[in-house]
């Protein structure tokens, strides 16, 4: 499945959700999509538990400072 297929889907249990259960409804449906959306994205290796919560290294930001001048 390409992804706009995908993103008709989601877009039509959006609308359903929103259209029968009301705006709570939409934002729950929403909100669980996103969350079974990065656990996805775990589960094929995509995202390591260590992306959310690293910091920026310090030398990073002077390299950019530097790019900036």
């Amino acid at each position: 499945m390409n992804m706009a297929v995908i993103g008709l889907l989601a877009g039509m249990a959006l609308g359903f959700a929103g259209y029968f259960g009301g705006f709570g409804a939409f934002v729950l449906v929403a909100a669980l999509g996103a969350i079974g959306f990065i656990v996805g994205r775990f589960a094929d290796g995509d995202l390591e538990p260590g992306d959310f919560f690293r910091g920026r290294d310090r030398r990073d930001r002077r390299d950019r400072d530097d790019w900036r001048r």
